[in-house]
């Protein structure tokens, strides 16, 4: 019997396939010997069991013999191929397909060198070796240097570090596309608010300009920003809504936008939702 790939049943599908899951990814075919095209697909997994050579591992299923286990799994046809990682289905297809579609859908499933690197360098970051981290990264951007998560995990690394100038380049670097994206949407907003706070001057003084001249607005901007960057959302907010109820046009309503930017910053925080509304109050 190979070594990587195994008859499963239910007596050993939960160690091989649930189990052997939290290893390396298990695809799971459903087949049965009268199964024509199943004895087309079954050969190509088997094949490309050994050739990967325990990227994945192969468990075969009769579902005859394993009706339950069939059922479970919500097979309606087969051969169906199942794929769990984790534990979980991560992906799946019916039917056989060929081999160049296989190795697609295997080569989907089993994680680049460069992914690997990326969870070894979440773990040393989860444990405050975030200058080990940012090696690591190195390494998985030399492997594969068109994958942007790699770049974006490494500037959320050196925003953290405080080296704003060079997370910045990271960010400048990404895709249109990538740029999008939830994570770096929030990634640039914070480091936004972390460059303006950081160039914006001392809050005693900005607030004795603001007491000196309450239509201050570049000084009220200064201040909404560093309250923001220093974890004091509402009152950068608050700040910025009196800008807005003085003058809500100032710099191409650059008080709006910024209050957009700090929404951006606090995704499923119930301030958002309160602001919102407080936002579109000061607008009417």
């Amino acid at each position: 019997m190979s070594q990587y790939a195994f008859d499963v049943d239910s007596s050993n599908f939960e160690q091989i396939v649930i189990e052997g899951s939290k290893q390396v990814p298990v695809v799971v075919d459903f087949w049965a010997p009268w199964c024509g095209p199943c004895k087309v697909l079954k050969p190509i997994l088997e094949k490309l069991a050994e050739e990967y050579a325990g990227k994945f591992i192969l468990a075969k299923v009769n579902s005859d013999e394993n009706q339950e286990l069939a059922a479970q799994f919500g097979v309606r046809g087969i051969p169906s191929v199942k794929a769990l990682y984790g534990g979980q289905i991560v992906d799946e297809f019916s039917g056989a397909i060929p081999e160049g579609e296989v190795r697609g859908f295997l080569d989907r499933l089993i994680p680049s060198p460069a992914e690997e690197l990326r969870s070894k360098a979440a773990e040393l970051k989860a444990q405050g070796d975030a200058a080990q981290a940012l090696q690591v990264l190195a390494e998985a951007s030399k492997l594969d240097a068109a994958n942007e998560q790699v770049r974006l995990d490494a500037a959320e690394i050196l925003f953290e570090l405080g080296e704003l100038d060079e997370a910045r380049r990271l960010l400048d670097s990404l895709s249109p596309t990538m740029k999008l994206e939830e994570r770096a949407v929030q990634l640039a907003a914070r480091l936004n608010f972390a460059l303006s706070g950081q160039s914006g001057g001392d809050e005693q003084a900005l607030r004795a300009k603001i007491e000196t001249d309450p239509k201050d607005m570049d000084s009220r901007l200064q201040l909404a920003n560093l309250l923001v960057a220093s974890g004091r959302p509402a009152e950068g907010m608050d700040e910025l809504l009196a800008m807005i109820t003085l003058d809500r046009a100032w710099h191409d309503e650059a008080a709006r936008k910024t209050m957009l930017s700090v929404f951006n910053l606090l995704p499923g925080n119930p301030l958002v939702a309160e602001y919102r509304r407080k936002l579109a109050s000061a607008l009417n």
